[in-house]
């Protein structure tokens, strides 16, 4: 597998690790002081949040983060689904592919011989 695939895979998984803590929290919290999914989320979020912080530390360089983007990638380990969110900036600015793609020409720029 490769590193951006890697990253991909344990930043989406962490997002929805979070997502089944807070239901979770929600249940515990609020609806009926169930703690059953606390008891079996947040066991499971903290290892993936260990597994994304230590998968971001070996990818920066593989992938040439920047420390500006590897601190942005570690502080979207906090917030809940922010993870996902900084995938999915890091594929559209082509941080995740390590080559950004390239512009793909429109069909008149492509086939214009004469002005």
């Amino acid at each position: 597998m490769t590193h951006s695939r890697w990253f991909r895979a344990v930043a989406i998984a962490e997002a929805i690790s979070w997502t089944g803590l807070l239901i979770g929290m929600l249940f515990k919290y609020v609806l009926s002081d169930n703690e059953a999914g606390v008891k079996v989320f947040g066991p499971i979020h903290g290892g993936i949040f260990v597994v994304y912080v230590v998968t971001v530390l070996v990818v920066r360089k593989p992938l040439r983060w920047s420390w500006p983007v590897t601190l942005a990638a570690l502080a979207a380990s906090i917030p809940p689904l922010f993870t996902w969110f900084f995938e999915i900036w890091a594929a559209r600015t082509g941080r995740i592919d390590a080559t950004p793609k390239a512009a793909v020409p429109s069909s008149t720029e492509a086939n214009s011989t004469a002005a």
